[in-house]
């Protein structure tokens, strides 16, 4: 398992222009950490060092450690903001861990064996690409694996169809919404008119 850490600042100067500044002139990204017991804290980032973290897509599902000014702390990724253009990230907000405590995440979604259907004569939908999980930080999993080896043509996937891992709930399930995950659907062009 991968350690993903970050070095951060305390920062006091706060507001919409502060953090225009902070982007522009410092190349940093400006944050928030919140929960816990502690009261939210304003934080910045080097622009550079938050891009090669989420290069990663398990920096999204994995406890970070999170080092401001000296003092350690573990937290996991709530959002993150980017330009709508140029993608880089404008801001973050962090959750603190507090060990034994359920947390709330959202997990990638990893689709294999996708063939199988395909050579029966389905096409395939993805209809999410990541799934909320509640669990505690040890049971974060990294991503939810769903398997289509067995998915049938005019089937639907759905999130009561996947095994949640250990100590993992399914934010949805647990209030009654059965999502659908993927569909097999027939192609919407037959093949003798594709051909012509």
């Amino acid at each position: 398992m991968t350690d993903f850490i970050l070095n951060a600042e305390a920062r006091n100067d706060l507001g919409k222009g502060a953090s225009r500044r902070l982007r522009r002139l410092a190349n940093q990204v400006p944050a928030v950490v919140y929960g816990g017991d502690k009261a939210p804290e304003s934080i910045t980032m080097l622009a550079k060092e938050v891009a090669k973290l989420f290069e990663d897509e398990a920096a999204f599902s994995h406890v970070i450690e999170l080092n401001v000014g000296g003092t350690k702390q573990s937290v996991i990724v709530k959002a993150l903001q980017r330009h709508p253009a140029k993608q880089f990230i404008m801001h973050a907000d962090f959750v603190r861990v507090v060990a034994g405590k359920k947390l709330t995440a959202t997990v990638p979604v990893h689709f294999i064996n996708e063939a199988a259907p395909v050579k029966k004569g389905g096409e395939i939908s993805h209809v999410v690409g990541e799934i909320e999980v509640s669990c505690e930080a040890k049971d974060l999993p990294e991503f939810i694996e769903v398997d289509l080896a067995d998915a049938e043509v005019g089937s639907i996937i759905h999130l009561s169809n996947l095994k949640a891992p250990k100590g993992v709930e399914f934010v949805a399930l647990a209030h009654g919404n059965d999502l659908a995950v993927a569909n097999v659907h027939a192609p919407r062009v037959a093949p003798e008119a594709a051909a012509e």
